[in-house]
């Protein structure tokens, strides 16, 4: 098994498309951390719309962009690659726009620019991935598209630190804040299509599998919709946990939410390398494993009540962040992995197919179970991502099995 055993930026800088692309990643999350945390605001205090009417517009923007993605699939199975990543923020400087362009008071507009940003945010992973796919392989691929989560998280930080310091100006910071994310998404955009990277799938390299059948994936894409929910486990569950609970200070969850964001920017890449001497499906497991004990600290950290409560949730949450960050450097590269040259856009648009639902659901999942208690909201984690992590584990490689059969066959003649 080929592995990553250290880390040279510039083979990473290259393997992950180039200097070029790399800005139009630093480019356009910058932009995205500016807007994306504050437009429910937006639509609440620029627009002047109620916050259920503003939360209903962003949530059928997220699931009318997961429709798109079959689309968006194919579209790269033809060998498309730098032109969807641009297309993917193209689409979004179009939301901008009509954000920008919205009176108050007009909910189809916001809903219609909610529309386009969810469009281009659910088309953009899979863009991104399959781009990543065609430049580099092997355990290259996986610490290129670590690399690439990694520069995304430190851009949305550092442009949610620039919108959180900017909001004291009120209406006129957040349209500013708007008009900035287009004009950010523009050049991201530019920069992306200058890169100029097409395949032709029957010629791509036959690694990992390539040119076999689609793999069915039934049991990774159903173990990934309820993994996911840890990435909003540190936006959601911990802040309503210690808030409303444990009746912590607001400051914890935000030092934790903080906290999230540095470990990811630095260990995504480390992390990934280090655990590429083992099988992604391997990994993928020992993800799901770290989340389950953590989901469990969680859950004793709770029960010490006020007082020490809050510092133990704290230190628990870092271990919550480690099983992020190790299920992120294992599930796409699994993916990209499984799929043959050919169907790797439409493999893609599946597993985000199940990401995207995933994040859609657990927020609405995670405030009913936890209306129920501690005991019901970790309890009911830990039970659905161990079973998760079993049925990773236990799954078969369809691509890998056809592959073997087809070498026994020939080896046979």
């Amino acid at each position: 098994m080929a592995t990553t055993t250290k880390i040279q930026p510039r083979a990473l800088v290259r393997a992950s498309g180039g200097p070029r692309y790399a800005a139009a990643l630093a480019v356009d999350a910058l932009g995205t951390g500016l807007l994306r945390p504050f437009l429910l605001l937006y639509g609440v205090t620029v627009l002047k719309l109620s916050a259920p009417v503003t939360g209903i517009a962003m949530t059928a923007g997220i699931v009318v962009g997961l429709v798109c993605m079959p689309a968006v699939g194919r579209w790269l199975d033809r060998g498309a690659r730098s032109t969807v990543v641009a297309a993917s923020m193209l689409v979004r400087v179009l939301g901008v726009a009509l954000l920008s362009a919205a009176p108050a008071g007009h909910v189809w507009l916001f809903a219609t620019a909610a529309l386009f940003l969810g469009v281009g945010n659910q088309a953009w992973p899979a863009a991104h991935a399959a781009l990543v796919a065609t430049v580099a392989h092997g355990r290259e691929r996986d610490a290129a598209l670590a690399g690439g989560r990694a520069l995304r998280n430190a851009g949305l930080g550092v442009g949610a630190l620039l919108a959180t310091a900017c909001l004291a100006g009120g209406t006129t910071a957040l349209q500013a804040l708007a008009a900035v994310t287009g004009l950010a998404y523009l050049a991201a955009a530019a920069l992306a299509w200058s890169v100029r990277l097409r395949t032709r799938p029957a010629a791509a390299p036959a690694e990992d599998g390539a040119g076999g059948p689609a793999p069915r994936m039934r049991t990774l894409l159903a173990a990934n919709v309820v993994y996911v929910f840890c990435l909003n486990v540190p936006e959601i569950a911990l802040p309503l946990v210690l808030v409303t609970q444990l009746r912590a200070s607001p400051v914890w969850p935000a030092a934790i939410f903080v906290a999230n964001t540095v470990l990811v920017v630095t260990l995504q890449v480390p992390v990934t390398v280090l655990m590429s001497r083992f099988s992604r499906r391997t990994v993928l497991t020992l993800a799901g494993m770290v989340l389950t004990a953590s989901y469990l600290g969680f859950l004793a950290a709770t029960s010490l009540g006020h007082g020490w409560g809050a510092p133990a949730v704290a230190t628990v949450a870092v271990v919550c962040t480690i099983g992020e960050i190790i299920y992120a450097g294992s599930a796409t590269a699994l993916v990209t992995a499984l799929a043959p040259a050919h169907l790797l856009g439409r493999a893609l648009a599946r597993f985000q197919l199940s990401t995207g639902f995933g994040l859609a659901v657990s927020p609405a999942v995670i405030t009913a179970l936890a209306s129920h208690g501690p005991a019901a909201l970790w309890g009911g984690l830990t039970a659905a991502t161990l079973l998760s992590a079993s049925a990773v584990a236990t799954e078969k490689d369809q691509g890998n099995a056809a592959q073997r059969s087809c070498r026994r066959a020939r080896a046979g003649s």
